[in-house]
C-alpha cells in the first residue's frame, strides 16, 4: 500500500485544480536512472491502464503499475517546506541506499 500524508494530498489536490482537472490522479512510479539506479516519478493522470493498482489516499487517485508497486510497497508520500525549499518526499521503507538528493535509490 502506498500512502501521502493529509500534507501531500491537499497540494496535489490544489495543484489538480489550478490545472482545471480536479477529478484526475497522479501516476506513482519507479523508473531505472539516477545515481542509485531508481528515480521516483510522478505525474498527472486521467486514469489507470490495464494493470494497474488504483489507490485513493486522503481523496486523492493513485495510479501504480506493478513493477513499481514492489518497490514501492509501504511508501508513504509527504510534502514538505523549508527553507531550502518545498516538494514531495518519499519514505520509502524498502531503500537499501540512497543518493544525498533523496530522488534516486536502490532497493
Amino acid at each position: 500500500m502506498i500512502t501521502m500524508t493529509p500534507a501531500a494530498a491537499e497540494k496535489v489536490k490544489e495543484l489538480l485544480t489550478q490545472r482545471g482537472t480536479p477529478e484526475s490522479g497522479l501516476r506513482i512510479g519507479v523508473r531505472g536512472g539516477g545515481c542509485s539506479g531508481n528515480s521516483y516519478f510522478m505525474e498527472f493522470c486521467e486514469s489507470g491502464t490495464d494493470g494497474d493498482d488504483t489507490l485513493d489516499t486522503h481523496g486523492v487517485k493513485l495510479f501504480v503499475d506493478l513493477k513499481s508497486m514492489v518497490l514501492l510497497g509501504g511508501t508513504e508520500i509527504d510534502y514538505v517546506e523549508g527553507l531550502m525549499g518545498a516538494g514531495f518526499k518519499f519514505n520509502n521503507p524498502n531503500v537499501k541506499h540512497n543518493c544525498a538528493c533523496g530522488e534516486s535509490f536502490s532497493a
